[in-house]
């Protein structure tokens, strides 16, 4: 059975050398555009919540919005890590299927209704294991993030090992953010496939 929530990055280990110096700095505009989207993704999510608690049903349109935010935001990311070179596009497709257009591919399959009322109710506090988790997790990635660097400016390749590594991370990380988000009730395993 496979989780609801995809991730991939179709993208070559090789990058130019210098990527790593200044791709970060490139992302800024989208730092501000993923911030905004994020405060509004924030307030749906609450709206969600009520609608879910007391429907048992989550809006389609709604489910887009937070997914749209959430794909924005793990597009935004993986440039910002130098993980793919094409710059994004700042398109804001609201819906579930990933729309294209970039080497990060990620869809959720959203629950949309005969939602679980009691989990969505203390979604918070059952998330706190899957969050420490992501976070442990993605404090690892953050010092392979390291290695990779130094890798990348002296060979202009990312090594494998660790580029799978970070892409599990930020597929841990998507997952744990689309069931915090309320577009699943599945809980996110505790694993990196």
């Amino acid at each position: 059975m496979t989780y609801p929530v995809t991730y991939e990055i179709d993208s070559p280990l090789e990058i130019a050398r210098w990527r790593p110096l200044v791709q970060w700095i490139m992302a800024i505009p989208h730092f501000f555009a993923a911030y905004f989207v994020a405060i509004v993704a924030q307030v749906v999510a609450v709206i969600a919540w009520f609608a879910i608690v007391f429907t048992g049903k989550m809006p389609e349109g709604m489910a887009n919005i937070l997914a749209m935010s959430l794909r924005y935001s793990a597009r935004v990311s993986a440039y910002a890590g130098f993980l793919y070179s094409d710059y994004p596009p700042f398109t804001f497709d609201a819906q579930t299927e990933d729309p294209g257009g970039s080497p990060v591919v990620t869809s959720f399959e959203a629950a949309l209704t005969d939602r679980n009322r009691l989990t969505v109710f203390f979604r918070l506090i059952m998330a706190i294991p899957i969050m420490i988790f992501t976070g442990i997790i993605f404090f690892v990635a953050e010092l392979a993030y390291i290695g990779a660097f130094f890798a990348i400016l002296f060979t202009g390749k990312w090594p494998q090992g660790i580029r799978d590594f970070v892409v599990k991370a930020f597929r841990l990380s998507q997952r744990t953010n689309a069931y915090v988000m309320l577009l699943t009730d599945e809980y996110p395993p505790f694993s990196l496939e």
